[in-house]
């Protein structure tokens, strides 16, 4: 069985593959916690993991010291995923290819392979980022702008008055009429300012890559996209980039 980890800056998600069986998924899991991942995966008494991959945005201390701690926990080599100036046809199109976030790379290349053509890439996380694509897979670049739960942590951490709870906030978010307590004029505002940028950004996309591409969108938030637009959600996109990344 194959483990596979995205490290993101606030949890970890995870998922163990079968890959006598077409690659099928026989566990999967978010957690906030390196020892809550271990926990989970040792109480999967059935299933035996042989290796790892993974691809994290964390730093690199971060990175080796939670590599080491799969690695000697469950005696298995862990391959984690690198940065690099190509890969599965994509080309990068940061500046200093390092510096593009692995997450995001790997999530344009997934991408690219499921469709082989110009593509959109978005990525409704902490952060919303977007990436275009062209047709022979350059990489034209990106946006980034915070996600929903860093724009109304702000407006709720600056202003004195605005005080609601996590239940108050999911519940406000049940329509986007006009809202009439403040948790429903908040959240509901930071969503359809999100969702407006997000259709812009679609709209613009066509321009620059000369073609209406495909749109894929992934990421936690990505129900929240309720857009009418045709697009692919793909949750695992990261995950088909960590394999191409770091064949098993």
């Amino acid at each position: 069985m194959i483990l596979e980890l995205d490290c993101g800056n606030s949890f970890i998600k995870w998922r163990v593959l079968n890959p006598a069986v077409d690659n099928s998924v026989q566990a999967s899991g978010v957690v906030s916690e390196v020892d809550y991942l271990l926990s989970e995966l040792i109480s999967l008494s059935s299933i035996k993991i042989s290796k790892c991959r993974l691809v994290s945005v964390r730093g690199d201390n971060e990175t080796k010291l939670l590599a080491g701690v799969i690695a000697n926990s469950l005696g298995i080599e862990v391959v984690s995923a690198v940065s690099s100036r190509e890969l599965g046809g994509v080309i990068n199109g940061y500046k200093d290819f390092e510096r593009l976030g692995l997450d995001r790379w790997l999530a344009l290349v997934g991408a690219y392979q499921l469709c082989s053509g110009p593509c959109v890439v978005i990525d409704l996380g902490t952060a919303v980022t977007i990436d275009l694509v062209g047709s022979g897979g350059e990489h034209l670049g990106g946006y980034i702008t915070p996600g929903m739960s860093l724009l109304t942590e702000q407006l709720r951490t600056h202003t004195k008055r605005i005080l609601y709870d996590a239940q108050e906030a999911q519940a406000a978010l049940s329509d986007t009429s006009p809202g009439r307590s403040t948790s429903e004029a908040l959240e509901r505002g930071c969503l359809m300012m999100l969702r407006g940028y997000i259709d812009s950004q679609i709209d613009s996309a066509a321009q620059y890559l000369g073609t209406q591409p495909e749109i894929f969108v992934t990421g936690g938030d990505a129900a929240l996209f309720g857009s009418g637009r045709q697009v692919r959600r793909v949750p695992d996109l990261v995950f088909k980039g960590l394999a191409i990344a770091c064949p098993l």
